[in-house]
């Protein structure tokens, strides 16, 4: 079975629509995590992105780390995560950007230490969710201010009917879905692909 069919056989039996935007997979993907499966989807990435020169995979903490440790590991190369906050270790030249939480509604600064993204870095963007492309757009501006080049965007779930993929596409960059849903509605998962 691909690894797509198993994300969304995962989704069907654990998967809980709250409402017509937001589904809720925290029993798998991003609160308890299913390793054997994240293994699984770091390994899909790490196929999808292979020829692209990777050196680094760029991530916002915290939903996003797990998927992006096991693509990081597939491809042999260090995991970024982006750091919401600050903290007071984390001294120099700093890297940051803006990301509105769509669950949490709210304005989140994440910032990244300037020794580790460089321009020489080819970066690849790994994520939980893409709805509205808010967490993408942040680390484009992180990517931007380090001079790095960007090869794509790997998401496990992408929200079609929120646009941020569309949004991303339109700006010719690379987007690749395990699992797009097309429509929350009524509290039935509608997949497009």
């Amino acid at each position: 079975m691909s690894v797509e069919d198993l994300l969304k056989e995962k989704i069907r039996q654990e998967g809980r629509v709250i409402s017509d935007d937001i589904l809720k997979v925290d029993s798998f993907l991003n609160h308890q995590i299913d390793p054997v499966l994240m293994l699984k989807v770091g390994d899909e990435f790490a196929r999808r992105f292979s020829n692209s020169g990777i050196t680094k995979v760029l991530t916002v903490e915290a939903s996003g780390i797990a998927v992006a440790l096991m693509t990081g590991l597939a491809l042999q190369v260090p995991v970024v995560f982006a750091k919401k906050k600050q903290p007071s270790t984390m001294g120099g030249d700093t890297y940051c950007g803006q990301v509105r939480s769509f669950t949490k509604e709210e304005v989140i600064e994440i910032v990244v230490a300037g020794s580790y993204l460089s321009a020489e870095d080819r970066v690849l963007i790994i994520d939980d969710f893409l709805a509205s492309g808010a967490a993408a757009r942040g680390l484009l501006r992180i990517i931007d201010q380090a001079g790095a080049t960007l090869v794509g965007v790997g998401t496990v779930i992408e929200k079609v009917f929120q646009s941020g993929g569309e949004s991303l596409r339109e700006k010719g960059i690379r987007v690749e879905s395990l699992v797009q849903i097309g429509s929350l509605s009524g509290g039935m998962i509608e997949f497009l692909n």
